[in-house]
């Protein structure tokens, strides 16, 4: 008896000389190896007690669990993070994080999981990371909180709204414990509180937590939770309004560049070129290769292939518009329908040769990183690849407002437009003028293409992506004046505009068609458009 009570007293020194992390080591490692022989019905008890540790190897472990990538050893029963070797597994340690070798899958056994178990370990993820020292960390934690609203975890959030000082991450955390109150048992007065803060800061986030909370809810709390429901879809139809009103100057923004070369075009020569679209589309291919060729030999300057790819595609399109008209159109000049089958003769030639040379399947222009992303100023979500079209094409908007304005070619123009046989007569070269202004047309609608798959990543290069732009450059250079820019700026964000908010209630086709029904009924009212241009010639 003696010798017993001897050596459960030298266990215990042991135990108490035990180093305290050591014992706190083995204390988890127990708790882990626990969850390979727990049911799926306890699951959740096990990840709250791993949680409640506050070790930071539950992360680890909690992400493993809900990735599928925990296994229990079949012989010893001992719990491993795993990773796929080939046919065998790699097994992690999960309590110093270092390799434990690899074993046959058929030697281990997967802790299984279900939907309650991932919600469980995103919950305790939440409330382990809430005061995490990286603010990204607490941020995305606070998030998941708010997404799957646990009223266990209301005290940690709570605990760490009093330790918060990062506003934003203060305002979700604030309407994560809205959400966990609704569930609660607490107070009315705490409850019609939180109501009050999901109406005014929740958005449209709010809306299922109040919307869930309504079915529960008690008396005297209904009519708050009906009331905060009707505020924020109310606030939502402005937001909504806004957004179609953002996402219609983006569309309207590639419009404008695809239409002004056809502006001036049209406006100076009187030419109905069926092939400007196609030369939206060499300009797409034109960025297609420049960035093909710098990922492949220069990936360093891939973040700058958009700024390489614009003055190729101008110059490259300008060219092929110059030889254009300088071997097919001038011999048309006067005879506005064999013009138009001509071009849309070219337009399919065009299109063919590309088919041909890059096959019919779509290409993918990369936006670089500053070009990707969003931020959100109140109910709006604005992404920078649609700002960008927007400053980009209002940019080339004043550059050739100046050109035509201030320079002695932008003059040339001008007056070809307004009476080519007087212009011929003071001198001007209208030949030449005809020929740089189906180039700069051209270069322009290059540009355009940029615009359209890079910028706004409104659609992917293929060999009919011009198809897509030229009707709709025609209704805005009818409908907002021939020849006139600031017509066509209106035009373009007009139509834009119209587009995005009839194409919900009609459909993208639909909505075109009423488009068209619109303007042609607009044309028979002011058949100049919007803007007509004034001069003997136009009058005549």
């Amino acid at each position: 008896m003696y010798r017993i009570i001897q050596t459960v007293l030298a266990m215990l020194f042991l135990f108490a000389a035990m180093p305290q992390g050591l014992r706190a080591a083995e204390g988890l490692r127990n708790l882990v190896n626990a969850l390979g022989e727990a049911k799926l019905s306890a699951m959740d008890e096990h990840i709250a007690a791993l949680a409640k540790t506050g070790e930071p190897e539950v992360v680890a472990i909690l992400d493993a669990l809900g990735a599928g990538n925990l296994y229990a050893r079949k012989t010893d029963g001992q719990v491993f993070l795993t990773k796929e070797s080939g046919s065998n597994l790699a097994l992690i340690d999960p309590i110093s994080g270092e390799s434990a070798g690899e074993t046959p899958k058929a030697a281990m056994s997967k802790i299984k999981v279900n939907n309650s178990v991932r919600r469980a370990v995103r919950a305790a993820l939440g409330g382990l990371t809430l005061l995490s020292p990286d603010r990204a960390q607490r941020l995305k934690a606070a998030q998941s909180v708010l997404q799957t609203p646990d009223v266990d975890a209301l005290d940690a959030v709570e605990n760490a709204l009093v330790a918060e000082k990062d506003e934003a991450v203060r305002t979700v955390l604030e309407q994560a414990r809205a959400a966990m109150l609704l569930a609660s048992d607490r107070p009315i007065e705490e409850k019609k509180e939180a109501v009050r803060l999901l109406r005014e800061n929740g958005g449209r986030e709010a809306l299922p937590v109040l919307s869930a909370a309504l079915g529960s809810a008690e008396n005297g709390l209904e009519q708050d939770i009906e009331a905060a429901i009707a505020s924020i879809e109310q606030a939502q139809e402005f937001w909504n309004a806004g957004q179609n009103v953002w996402y219609g100057l983006s569309l309207g923004s590639v419009l404008l560049l695809a239409a002004i070369g056809l502006a001036i075009t049209f406006g100076v020569m009187g030419i109905i070129n069926m092939a400007h679209g196609e030369m939206v589309m060499l300009g797409a291919y034109t960025t297609f290769l420049v960035q093909d060729v710098v990922r492949t030999s220069f990936p360093h300057l891939f973040e700058w292939s958009l700024a390489i790819a614009l003055p190729l595609a101008f110059l490259f399109t300008g060219t092929v518009g110059l030889v254009l008209e300088r071997g097919v159109i001038r011999f048309l000049y006067g005879r506005p329908l064999e013009t138009l089958l001509a071009t849309w003769g070219i337009s399919l030639i065009l299109q063919q040769s590309v088919r041909t040379i890059f096959g019919p399947t779509n290409r993918e222009v990369g936006n670089p990183f500053w070009m990707s992303g969003a931020f959100e100023p109140g109910g709006l979500t604005i992404t920078w690849n649609r700002l960008w079209i927007i400053v980009f094409a209002l940019a080339v908007f004043a550059a050739l407002l100046f050109l035509l304005k201030k320079t002695p070619m932008g003059l040339q123009m001008r007056a070809v437009t307004q009476n080519r046989r007087m212009a011929s007569s003071m001198g001007i070269r209208t030949p030449l003028v005809d020929a740089l202004t189906f180039a700069l047309g051209s270069g322009i609608a290059g540009i355009a293409g940029i615009a359209g798959v890079a910028l706004s990543q409104i659609d992917n290069v293929s060999p009919n992506l011009g198809q897509g732009y030229i009707i709709d450059s025609f209704m805005v250079v009818v409908f907002g004046g021939v020849g006139n820019l600031w017509g066509t700026l209106v035009g373009a964000f007009s139509l834009g505009i119209l587009n995005k908010f009839l194409e919900p209630y009609a459909g993208a086709v639909l909505g075109k068609i009423l488009v068209l029904v619109l303007i042609i009924l607009f044309i028979q009212k002011r058949p100049r458009g919007l803007f007509a241009l004034k001069g003997r010639a136009v009058e005549a």
